[in-house]
């Protein structure tokens, strides 16, 4: 894959697509229609669980394979490849993307944004544990196999997805879209085998048997929580949709879609010609339709299969991230390029974090039918988060209003139906991908109401007013020379402003003089790639200030971005770069040193404020030390590099009451 996207539509990009877009959704069918029929728990007297099983009949079989392609035409098609891949944000998809165009209209929406970015990171603990996992388990059904350990495998295969993160993927990356083609020919190959056998198992595309297994099946609502395993990775694929395009992703689909159906359907006929009115005991379906001669191969395949499935979600969790580093909702944490592929990001602390909850998850619950508790119900809620903000997408575009209420009242019933069902799950391990999820979304809240505190009580001060003092400190050859150019960051929107404590720093205390003074603003906006800057002249030669504006997917590298654009000043002769003061010891050339000046905030003692901001405000400040300095966020350069404190006084404290004692 090169620095393009694959956008238009092509034979080239279709193959990229379905081997970066589907893997998620398209390792589904090792566990979905497993879990359906291991979905009743058998206990000893002390209440644990011995084996998962379930009697095998035509109502369960059908109703189970009806489920799932509604859902798939549904939710994954008419929801997300039909409507949401149009609320694309220059080419950008995913949840972060459509908050930042509907944003504006709701303050409030940036909880579901929230919801959802924390449940799509919550949901990379648990896929690849589970589609990893479901694919060695197949080893099971080899005799000479069948006593390998499998979670030493699995745990190995884990950790060697997330150590290979940090050099890049680019060159597994080219295997992607082969790989995955072969998955899902072999899916449709095996399917058709077995559907040959009993093609009226067709008739379960009728909604009926969807709608007979839900409501007069004994506890036939409930498996909605197996069956919504099918469609969990319609939002990841709406995430990628910046990698490959619409168009492609649609038509790829097409293809995806009907090998999905014919293997889903060739597992029920195989039931229900093999063991009909029988049980079968934590049996995996998707093992029992491959030919004996053909196990070994559909292993491997499938193993492949599930790590591209992960990386995918791993690449698509550095995304997600990236972007809500961008809008406020995260931390600031190191975020690299191992690659010359455009978008490729590798953030460490985000791969260690998801690399041992996933070796957590293999530990804690050993098998994927166990797994297969814990998955799921984050995701219905990152689902249910879309739709949300969807319904103010369709509102900004002027949609018919009576096909986006329509819309958005299918897609919530469902996906309430769903969030229903997977309540079922919670006891037996539901709460784990919960709380992660919690947890996330408590980060991200402190970060985004963090900023709304701190900037009610910013000071900020007209630079006008302090031009002359500046101007009389820059040629006071009393005052040592502090630098040639001083450099202040500043979250001034307004050009003719900065915060008071800039000029605190420059002249209380010890003056630092410097023959120009720079401010320079960081803008992120809502498109993904911008790189632009402004200039503005507060004085010729003494107060110069730079706002660059940045897509939410670049990264700021100021000090390079900096002087560029000082390169860019002299070479146009709007700026006299060299120093005013002849000095024998300067080359012609020479343009003096820079120096930046970042203002680091602590919480001060003096302050007295309300519970729940102080609880806000200690809780940003703990993450802000162990999060990225301004120095490595910025890229700046250390030898240019000056960190000032300064202390946060949000609610001066009252006079204490001294008495002078005689």
């Amino acid at each position: 894959m090169s620095k393009q996207h694959h956008h238009a539509l092509s034979f080239a990009g279709l193959i990229i697509t379905v081997g970066i877009i589907f893997g998620d959704i398209g390792t589904s069918p090792l566990y979905v229609l497993k879990a359906i029929t291991n979905a009743d728990p058998i206990r000893d007297a002390h209440g644990h669980l011995i084996e998962r099983g379930k009697l095998i009949t035509d109502q369960l079989i059908m109703g189970a394979l009806s489920c799932i392609f509604w859902t798939l035409t549904l939710q994954t098609t008419i929801k997300y490849v039909i409507i949401t891949l149009r609320a694309d944000n220059k080419g950008e998809g995913g949840i972060f993307s459509l908050y930042t165009l509907v944003r504006r209209k709701k303050k409030w929406l940036v909880i579901p944004a929230m919801i959802g970015g924390a449940a799509l990171l919550a949901d990379g603990i648990i896929t690849p544990p589970i589609s990893v996992s479901s694919a060695i388990e197949g080893l099971a059904y080899i005799p000479s196999m069948k006593h390998i350990p499998i979670t030493p495998i699995v745990m190995a295969i884990i950790v060697l997805i997330f150590v290979i993160q940090q050099f890049g993927t680019k060159f597994i990356g080219r295997a992607f879209g082969p790989v995955m083609m072969i998955w899902f020919l072999m899916l449709g190959l095996v399917g058709i085998l077995s559907l040959s056998a009993d093609p009226s198992i067709l008739k379960a595309l009728n909604p009926y048997y969807a709608y007979d297994l839900l409501t007069h099946y004994p506890k036939g609502f409930w498996l909605l929580g197996a069956v919504f395993l099918c469609t969990t990775g319609a939002e990841a694929l709406y995430s990628d949709l910046g990698h490959c395009g619409k168009e492609n992703i649609r038509v790829s689909w097409i293809f995806v879609k009907s090998m999905l159906i014919i293997n889903y359907f060739g597992q029920g006929a195989y039931l229900l010609s093999k063991h009909s009115d029988q049980y079968i005991f934590e049996e995996n379906p998707f093992y029992m339709i491959v030919p004996e001669w053909f196990k070994l191969p559909a292993i491997i395949i499938a193993t492949a299969a599930a790590i591209v499935a992960s990386q995918a979600l791993i690449s698509g969790s550095f995304t997600l991230i990236n972007e809500a580093i961008r809008l406020n909702l995260w931390p600031r944490v190191k975020v690299n390029f191992p690659s010359d592929i455009k978008g490729q990001l590798y953030i460490p602390s985000i791969n260690w974090f998801l690399m041992f909850g996933c070796l957590g998850v293999v530990w804690v619950f050993r098998k994927s039918e166990n797994m297969e508790a814990a998955y799921g119900l984050s995701i219905v809620l990152a689902m249910i988060s879309t739709s949300v903000l969807l319904i103010f997408y369709m509102a900004k575009k002027h949609w018919n209003p009576i096909f986006r209420y329509l819309m958005i009242t299918i897609f919530l019933f469902i996906e309430g139906g769903f969030a229903v069902a997977q309540v079922e799950k919670f006891p037996d391990g539901g709460y784990i991908t919960l709380m992660i999820a919690s947890l996330l979304i408590a980060v991200m809240y402190i970060i985004f109401k963090s900023k709304i505190i701190r900037n009610s009580i910013i000071d900020f001060v007209k630079v006008k007013s302090y031009l002359p003092i500046l101007q009389k400190l820059s040629i006071d050859d009393q005052i040592p020379t502090y630098a040639t150019h001083l450099v202040y960051l500043t979250s001034a929107e307004r050009i003719d402003e900065v915060e008071s404590k800039v000029f605190y720093s420059i002249l209380e205390q010890q003056p630092k003089r410097a023959e120009r003074y720079w401010f320079v603003h960081v803008i992120t906006t809502d498109e993904p790639y911008t790189k632009e800057y402004k200039v503005t002249k507060h004085d010729e030669n003494d107060l110069i200030r730079i706002d660059f504006k940045l897509g939410f997917r670049i990264q700021p590298k100021l000090d390079t971005m900096f002087k560029q654009v000082v390169e860019e000043l002299v070479q146009n002769k709007e700026i006299e770069i060299r120093s005013r003061y002849a000095c024998e010891y300067h080359h012609s050339d020479h343009i003096g040193d820079f120096k930046f000046i970042v203002i680091r905030k602590f919480l001060s003692n003096d302050n007295e404020l309300p519970w729940f901001h102080k609880l806000i405000m200690n809780a940003y400040f703990f993450i802000k030390s162990r999060s990225l300095s301004e120095k490595n966020e910025f890229g700046l350069d250390p030898s240019s590099y000056v960190e000032e404190n300064f202390p946060y006084v949000l609610s001066k404290a009252a006079p204490i009451n001294l008495k002078r004692s005689e």
